[in-house]
């Protein structure tokens, strides 16, 4: 392996709690087996997923080692048996299922994309994770048809962002939620239709407005809670909820008639437990149709903020923050 060392900086949690349990420890540089390959970390994005983890609530599915990051973009500086479709010295983002938050991370070779023509490692570092969860859940699970409306919650998230993006990419209609006028700004800037600032405005009357009265066909939501109810309201007849994460409550006490009477689908899932095969898949569909439009400047990452790779914690600590508009990521 060349001038690789046998050891690297990462980050593990040292218990649970904020970000003050991040630690920078030293591990054993990973080896690429069958069909994976070895990148040295240049940008690792900061997700929700990782704050949950480092919180004691989000363990690594088996196999996965416990250094947080589950999105990165760097430089292939190895190949294990098998892989065939990388070479040496060629940039790369990549999804893994952990160990993003280290100098170097193996990743099986179909879940590694090529950066598209234009797109800074910066910008790569902050796309796989979200990229992977909106098109899986928004136009796979959500079945987003051009012309339809999609209520995004959470519009300034990374997820949020590029939910909003991708939308309008492929001719629908997109209703924002937001926690500030400010973040409402930001949303209609990236082409939301109609932003609606959550603390104040009773999101699911605002989407009856924008919809005369019809409502969103698909509802992107992270929150849960009392949410659970009010998008079955907000809801079109036929529509799809995709359920993806829980920032309130997994728990909520719902009407199901509202379900029966509207023909409502409300689905769910999970991007890190599945396969690599699964999440190649993606990556193809990916590759394919959204991979053209970042090369065309149409969808963009929005970038927060980037942190220094020994300042991981201030990264958190701006993620717990909630102020933050779209990628927050750590520079090697």
């Amino acid at each position: 392996m060349g001038q690789i060392p046998q050891m690297m900086r990462a980050v593990v949690a040292d218990g649970s709690g904020g970000p003050e349990v991040l630690k920078i420890v030293q591990r054993p540089v990973p080896q690429p087996g069958e069909g994976e390959i070895l990148v040295k970390v240049k940008v690792a994005g900061v997700n929700r997923p990782d704050v949950i983890q480092r919180q004691g609530g989000y363990p690594p599915p088996p196999g996965a080692p416990d250094v947080l990051g589950l999105e990165i973009a760097g430089e292939v500086v190895a190949t294990g048996p098998g892989a065939a479709h990388v070479s040496v010295g060629q940039p790369v983002m990549a999804l893994v299922a952990g160990g993003g938050y280290a100098e170097y991370a193996v990743v099986h070779e179909s879940n590694a994309l090529p950066l598209p023509a234009g797109l800074s490692l910066t910008e790569a570092g902050a796309i796989p994770e979200t990229y992977f969860t909106v098109w899986t859940n928004v136009f796979d699970r959500g079945r987003l048809q051009p012309g339809e409306t999609l209520l995004v919650h959470g519009g300034t998230s990374g997820i949020g962002t590029t939910a909003i993006q991708l939308a309008k990419a492929f001719g629908a209609k997109v209703i924002a939620t937001a926690g500030s006028p400010e973040k409402c700004q930001a949303c209609l800037r990236l082409g939301a239709d109609v932003a609606v600032n959550y603390r104040n405005e009773d999101f699911v009357a605002a989407t009856k407005e924008a919809t005369g009265g019809r409502g969103a066909d698909v509802i992107l939501d992270m929150v849960g809670g009392d949410y659970i109810p009010r998008n079955y309201e907000a809801a079109a007849q036929d529509g799809r909820i995709v359920q993806i994460a829980f920032l309130k409550s997994p728990k909520a006490e719902v009407d199901f008639r509202r379900l029966m009477v509207k023909r409502l689908t409300h689905t769910g899932s999970t991007l890190r437990p599945r396969s690599v095969a699964e999440k190649a898949a993606i990556a193809r569909s990916l590759q394919e149709k959204v991979w053209p439009l970042l090369a065309e400047g149409r969808c963009r990452p929005v970038m927060d903020s980037t942190f220094a790779f020994e300042d991981v914690a201030k990264a958190h600590a701006r993620m717990d923050g909630g102020e933050h508009i779209g990628k927050i990521v750590l520079a090697f």
